[in-house]
């Protein structure tokens, strides 16, 4: 397998390995999925191409998982078949779009045995959170939810859940079978465009034409950190937004934002909720200088107060 692309403007460059893991999830937005290499990429060979040993495309490389800015052997590349669907998205849609009932889960905590065990569940997702006026949100399901299936079909995984919705057609409804207090319970949801559950897009939610855009414009999808939430998270009383997705290649992923961030100030102004956040977002001009106060969790030391900065984009 080899990776083609010009790191650091070196035209041309050839790297070789293996496919470490397929259908790799947890980087980025929770949507997507990548192929994993253990061949050398570094900045600038993103957008090149991932071949097999008799030269076909199998992936475009995307991203590295690193702590230098360099290789340390786990790149990802977007698999072929996603790069080809998105292709035809753009040609007959113009953009790309990727269906969503407005849930969000945590990760291995959502399919944690003993989690499900209390729940009475005997498998599934755990719902972290419902964006309010989402699909979710009006069809009844609430965080602490454990989604069993979707269409008669068995999700086990937090991967498996996120497929099934995404590739669903936009407007089509969904059977949802979920348990909660114990018992198992079903729901009709429709789906709707990503971006519009997460950036609070429905006419319902009252945002202007700007602030919708902007959300979008900065990659970042985002819901209200809720008291409950915070206290879960072990940051009792605290306020601010928090990320739940990135988009792929975006400016929030290009300028280091991760997922479970909390993002508290917007150029020293503090945020408390997802609305907050996008007024903020659309008075920045275009080309101007933007610093983002977060607080990231991390595995030893727990929360970290953080700086992330970049130039407004266009």
């Amino acid at each position: 397998m080899l990776a083609i692309g010009s790191p650091f403007g070196l035209r041309a460059t050839v790297t070789a390995g293996i496919i470490s893991a397929k259908d790799r999830g947890g980087v980025g937005g929770q949507y997507q999925h990548f192929l994993q290499t253990d061949a050398a990429i570094n900045p600038g060979n993103s957008g090149g191409p991932l071949v097999d040993m008799a030269g076909q495309v199998i992936g475009i490389n995307t991203t590295i998982d690193t702590q230098s800015g360099g290789y340390q052997g786990v790149g990802f590349a977007l698999p072929s078949s996603t790069a080809s669907k998105i292709y035809d998205d753009l040609i007959e849609h113009g953009k790309v779009t990727r269906g969503s009932i407005g849930v969000t889960f945590q990760g291995e905590q959502s399919t944690n045995p003993m989690v499900l065990k209390d729940l009475g569940a005997p498998y599934g997702v755990v719902i972290a959170s419902v964006e309010p006026e989402s699909p979710a949100s009006r069809a009844g399901l609430q965080g602490g939810d454990v989604i069993t299936a979707v269409n008669g079909n068995p999700v086990k995984t937090g991967d498996e859940l996120v497929d099934a919705i995404t590739r669903a057609p936009l407007g089509s409804k969904v059977e949802i079978t979920y348990v909660r207090d114990r018992k198992e319970r079903n729901a009709r949801v429709i789906i709707e465009a990503r971006e519009q559950v997460f950036s609070g897009n429905s006419r319902t939610a009252g945002s202007s034409p700007s602030e919708q855009s902007s959300s979008l414009k900065f990659g970042l999808n985002v819901e209200t950190l809720s008291p409950e939430r915070a206290r879960q998270l072990g940051l009792p009383g605290q306020r601010g937004v928090v990320v739940a997705g990135l988009d792929p290649g975006g400016f929030a992923e290009d300028i280091g934002f991760a997922q479970g961030d909390v993002i508290v100030e917007v150029n020293q102004k503090g945020v408390e909720s997802s609305g907050d956040l996008r007024r903020e977002l659309a008075g920045l001009q275009a080309g101007g200088e933007v610093v983002f106060k977060v607080l990231r969790r991390d595995q030893d030391r727990g929360w970290l107060t953080m700086f992330l900065a970049g130039k407004v984009p266009s």
